[in-house]
């Protein structure tokens, strides 16, 4: 049972003006031969780390948040007694790009998965193989444009949101929240949306960033939802071969978590997928090190793949 709740109209859109450019910086052309010859190829010689956790997750009450990063930008979100599933990617390579880490969880070892969020279409956080696996006629929401991806998917409903958008299902409401990216699937299909998502159950609530640079937006979303428990932040891939600013970097992303004001701040979108320039152990050594210097390491779980957080 699912119903539209009030639109919360106004301030930033995800529109033109928060779109980032196709067009590469200037300088691309060497960024990307560094990035093939010393990031992708190195990899394809190094088996895979990690390993998915055994046997199924715990259950938690009503009131309680759960977490549990599978990787990337991944996650199962355990909220009112239900469980979504957030941007779900089980791929071991996307094209050329290796995983570099095993997903944390088996898709087999999934509770039921009561909705499915996807945060925007590219291909690193709507995989198509990992949706048909997932898709057991629950609904699934996605931002505008999005939407004919995954219908005819083993979806039960496909639900479109434009930004600042909500729908309540099943006592949660579901917002879609600006970001400073793009969402083209394809070069030519520039007109799909992207976002976060605020999911609220009650008195709790929970933000998932979707991919973004930093920018002055986040504060907004701090005053539209200011009793937020946590927010999943993105801190990697900032090094785009590109030189497009798309992604935030570490000392970005704790900037835009205090704009936000969650009470606490998990990282994601790091380690899982070479997707930036930078090495890859340097995104969670930065966030460390920033979080120390101000003063922030007491609001900051850093999960391990697979791990449950529950509070």
């Amino acid at each position: 049972m699912r119903q539209r709740a009030r639109a919360l109209r106004g301030g930033y859109r995800g529109d033109a003006n928060l779109r980032v450019g196709l067009l590469p910086q200037q300088g691309w052309g060497r960024r990307n031969w560094k990035f093939v010859n010393e990031v992708l190829v190195p990899q394809y010689f190094k088996p895979r780390s990690g390993a998915a956790r055994t046997g199924r997750l715990p259950a938690i009450d009503r009131d309680e948040i759960g977490l549990v990063w599978v990787g990337h930008a991944t996650f199962l979100l355990q909220i009112g007694g239900k469980n979504i599933l957030v941007d779900p990617n089980w791929a071991n390579w996307l094209g050329f790009v290796k995983r570099l880490r095993h997903p944390g969880v088996r898709i087999e070892d999934l509770p039921h998965i009561d909705v499915v969020l996807v945060t925007h279409a590219h291909y690193d956080h709507l995989h198509m193989g990992s949706l048909r696996q997932i898709a057991a006629g629950q609904p699934i929401v996605v931002p505008g444009g999005v939407g004919s991806i995954v219908r005819r998917r083993g979806f039960g409903e496909v639900i479109e949101l434009e930004c600042w958008d909500s729908v309540e299902i099943d006592g949660m409401e579901i917002t879609l929240t600006p970001a400073r990216h793009w969402g083209a699937r394809n070069i030519h299909d520039t007109h799909r949306q992207f976002g976060g998502f605020v999911v609220r159950s009650g008195e709790r609530s929970i933000f998932h960033c979707g991919d973004s640079a930093f920018f002055d937006g986040f504060g907004e979303i701090g005053e539209r939802f200011p009793d937020l428990d946590v927010a999943l932040m993105p801190i990697g891939a900032y090094g785009a071969p590109s030189g497009r600013e798309v992604h935030m970097d570490p000392e970005q992303a704790l900037r835009a978590f205090a704009q936000v004001g969650a009470r606490r701040m998990v990282p994601m979108h790091y380690a899982t997928f070479p997707l930036g320039t930078e090495p890859i152990d340097e995104p969670l050594h930065r966030l460390h090190s920033a979080a120390a210097e101000l003063g922030l390491s007491h609001r900051l779980d850093v999960l391990p793949e697979g791990e449950h957080l529950s509070f």
